[in-house]
């Protein structure tokens, strides 16, 4: 039996970056419990995996079954996945699930929205902007969408947007590498912030990340700014844990409803830098061919 929560991996067998990320990370020794009848194994260094039939997204079982079978709580569900994008987006991405508008057609349910555990969140950020340069591939958050809905801190890593990405072994190997490494203790003093705005790649938010103390909870673009209404604005707030205030990516249009008073809007001004721009993680921008600006 597992002591103590650690990172949960969630692999789908029907998903070809999950499969490679799986084998990157080697097959660990079994903790003996099994979650709708598949084991969970230990991959040491906290880090546990399980394997899943079917697509994440449509997941919806997932929660309950690691409520019943497990005798502990993971401190966050990951899970590796391939990035689809009509436009064909070649990048590395990672973003918090749920649904910000009145539909769900790529599961969880409508206006309702998973845990982000912000700080690991946007330390993957940071460790996959690293890997960017040896893959290839820009490293970029995206925006709040899709399931599979969780009452479990959690967050989708993938690669795309083509078969040729998915299939990369490198690519597998680096995001194995994030995943295996990840701690938010390089973020554990910085502000969480919801995001609001820009575009559903949060180019802003993740330039902001890699200058300035700041750790991005889940994310609103700007075609969905609309529906920041109260109820929504209470969801964002119950799904990101420990947030201390709201960024918007440019300045802010009229609102339906402001944030409550609990969730200051803040300035950029008031986030320490990171790094000056150009050392380190914060010189790396997610959108190709432009840099950051303080």
């Amino acid at each position: 039996m597992s002591a103590h929560a650690g990172r949960l991996v969630v692999l789908s067998e029907e998903d070809p970056v999950a499969q490679g990320v799986g084998e990157a990370l080697g097959p660990g020794r079994t903790t003996g419990e099994r979650v709708g009848g598949a084991f969970v194994y230990d991959l040491g260094d906290g880090l546990f995996l399980l394997k899943r039939p079917g697509l994440h997204i449509h997941d919806e079982t997932l929660g309950p079954e690691l409520a019943d079978a497990l005798p502990w709580s993971p401190e966050a569900v990951i899970f590796p996945s391939v990035h689809r994008s009509e436009s064909g987006r070649a990048c590395l991405t990672a973003h918090p699930l749920g649904n910000l508008g009145s539909e769900a057609t790529l599961g969880g349910q409508p206006r309702r929205l998973v845990p982000v555990p912000a700080r690991l969140l946007s330390a993957t950020l940071l460790a996959l902007s690293e890997a960017s340069s040896r893959v290839g591939l820009p490293a970029t958050f995206e925006a709040t969408h899709h399931g599979p809905g969780l009452d479990l801190p959690a967050f989708f890593v993938e690669a795309g947007a083509s078969s040729e990405v998915w299939k990369d072994a490198r690519i597998h190997r680096e995001i194995a590498a994030v995943v295996r490494a990840l701690t938010p203790e390089p973020l554990r003093e910085d502000p969480i912030v919801i995001g609001v705005g820009g575009g559903h790649y949060a180019p802003r938010f993740g330039d902001l990340v890699r200058l300035r103390h700041l750790a991005v909870g889940h994310m609103v673009p700007r075609h969905q700014e609309g529906g920041l209404d109260g109820a929504l604005w209470a969801e964002l707030v119950r799904a990101t844990p420990g947030v201390s205030g709201v960024l918007f990516a440019s300045a802010p249009s009229p609102l339906s409803a402001p944030p409550p008073r609990s969730v200051p809007v803040l300035p950029e001004g008031a986030l320490a830098l990171r790094a000056s721009p150009g050392n380190g993680p914060a010189g790396r921008s997610s959108a190709p061919g432009k840099g950051l600006t303080p």
